[in-house]
């Protein structure tokens, strides 16, 4: 990928959800998907990261060929128009491959490559890949996630998935801790406090996505809604990411977020 705009980083990757249900924006975009990305492209965002399946708590799940049919013509339309990068955010490979072939250029996975075919599909393609740690799945996540030590367990797993990505030559891997992923407020805490330490044992560049997640609203009652209410916490958390050694943070607002990272690069 091209140096972020943001001399010395981070990356600031910019969410495009095409569903009609996502947690924070859903159905926001369905409709000129491709000139919001442009938007954000042209506010700062260095990449573009297209989603059509919700994974917010609860969601259920949707078809191969329904989200084929969500991302795919928005990725063409989009790479049509920029050079940018485009990443798609999806689970299945036959969808991966079809947003690939389509102009998407890197692989977004928030189960991590486990699907079958995931690691073979990843390896035919050679495109760079984000390897997401989860607990549970979409639907049952939230429902009481446990750890004993979550910040261990999250690199733990997160080396493994790379293992099993290299061992198939895989090569360009980014890890995501997962915030908001099967993870209490704790949680969540605890590995934006330890991105430095994530990236220091798994060897690899992190991706850090807690923008407009619920755990702002439990530090904040007021941030009930999370496409009108958590730009703060999200912002915040970006910051605290970055200043923590996050390679990239996946945003919603990205006019916002590129704002206040060139304010804490100039004063650092």
């Amino acid at each position: 990928m091209p140096p972020p705009k943001i001399a010395c980083g981070p990356y600031v990757m910019g969410v495009l959800n095409v569903t009609p249900d996502s947690f924070s924006d859903g159905g926001a975009h369905e409709q000129g998907a491709a000139s919001h990305a442009l938007a954000m492209l042209e506010a700062g965002a260095d990449i573009i990261d297209i989603g059509g399946e919700s994974t917010r708590p609860g969601a259920a799940p949707v078809d191969e060929g329904q989200e084929i049919a969500r991302v795919v013509p928005v990725i063409a339309a989009l790479r049509a128009s920029t050079k940018a990068p485009i990443s798609i955010d999806t689970m299945k490979p036959a969808v991966a491959m079809a947003a690939l072939q389509a102009g998407a250029s890197i692989w977004n996975d928030v189960c991590a490559l486990q699907a079958p075919g995931a690691l073979e599909t990843a390896a035919g393609v050679r495109r760079p890949v984000i390897l997401m740690h989860m607990q549970g799945e979409p639907r049952t996540m939230q429902n009481d996630p446990r750890y004993g030590d979550v910040v261990a367990e999250v690199i733990a797993f997160l080396k493994a998935r790379t293992r099993a990505a290299e061992a198939k030559g895989i090569e360009d891997v980014w890890v995501d801790p997962g915030i908001g992923f099967g993870k209490t407020l704790a949680h969540n805490l605890a590995l934006l406090n330890n991105v430095g330490r994530i990236r220091e044992e798994t060897g690899r560049p992190v991706v850090i996505g807690a923008s407009r997640k619920r755990f702002i609203a439990a530090i904040d009652e007021r941030a009930k809604d999370a496409g009108r209410d958590r730009l703060g916490g999200s912002v915040a958390a970006a910051l605290i990411a970055a200043q923590n050694g996050a390679d990239m943070v996946r945003v919603h607002d990205a006019a916002e977020t590129v704002q206040a990272l060139k304010l804490w690069r100039a004063l650092g």
